[in-house]
């Protein structure tokens, strides 16, 4: 067994003992079924696709500028002084410089596409969260997101599946074709499924807790509130 293995088994039962123990709900969403609905993430990726085409097509003619300013030399250096090689290899050079610093300006870690990204898609990911606290209220002590890269849940019922009444706090009629469990249209949000246990408790008890902050599935975490 490994170390990791051994850390979600863990993991898992002391959410188990304390979902047993105090009477508290653990519920799940799927963060990228939530966004693939939601018109105006569409049309965000629409935009940041747009952005990122036209800086690659950018850098890409940088280079090609260079290629042919490379096999120009190539063709040519019998013909050059030395002085003459030793200019052009320095401009050459230069031009590469510039390339690379493009794009790492359009496409680092911090750069133009992540900035752009950060200004289209945080405002949604700010809803759909607010959109969880809501729907979790008092009734749950953890939400988990299967919708995210990091996902550990090994297994989830899907009466637990709350991606739906996320949705309809939106304002979006979800899209039944979509593989959720929660399709219950007149459901009060935040109200827990009954229990299929009758030894535990019936009502939510415990502290309220927020739950845990979710990331788009590329990665990107979202701040906590």
């Amino acid at each position: 067994m490994t170390r990791k293995t051994l850390q979600i088994i863990t993991l898992l039962t002391a959410l188990a003992l304390v979902h047993v123990a105090q009477g508290q709900r653990i519920a799940f969403v799927n963060t990228r079924y939530i966004l693939d609905q939601m018109p105006e993430y569409e049309s965000a990726q629409k935009e940041l696709d747009r952005f990122s085409k036209q800086w690659q097509e950018e850098i890409d003619e940088r280079y090609q500028q260079i290629k042919r300013m490379r096999d120009a030399y190539n063709a040519e250096a019998i013909l050059l002084t030395e002085e003459m090689k030793r200019t052009r290899l320095d401009e050459i050079d230069r031009r590469e410089r510039e390339a690379r610093d493009l794009q790492k300006k359009r496409f680092g870690p911090d750069g133009d596409l992540f900035k752009k990204r950060t200004e289209l898609i945080q405002p949604i990911q700010d809803r759909v969260y607010n959109a969880v606290k809501e729907v979790a209220g008092q009734s749950y002590v953890a939400v988990f997101d299967l919708g995210g890269q990091a996902s550990n849940l090994l297994f989830a019922s899907e009466k637990y599946d709350k991606s739906d009444s996320v949705l309809r706090k939106l304002g979006i009629r979800p899209n039944k074709d979509k593989n959720s469990g929660d399709t219950r249209d007149d459901e009060e949000f935040g109200e827990p499924p009954a229990e299929e246990t009758p030894n535990q408790p019936k009502d939510g008890g415990g502290n309220e807790t927020s739950p845990q902050r979710m990331d788009d599935g590329g990665g990107q975490p979202m701040k906590t509130k």
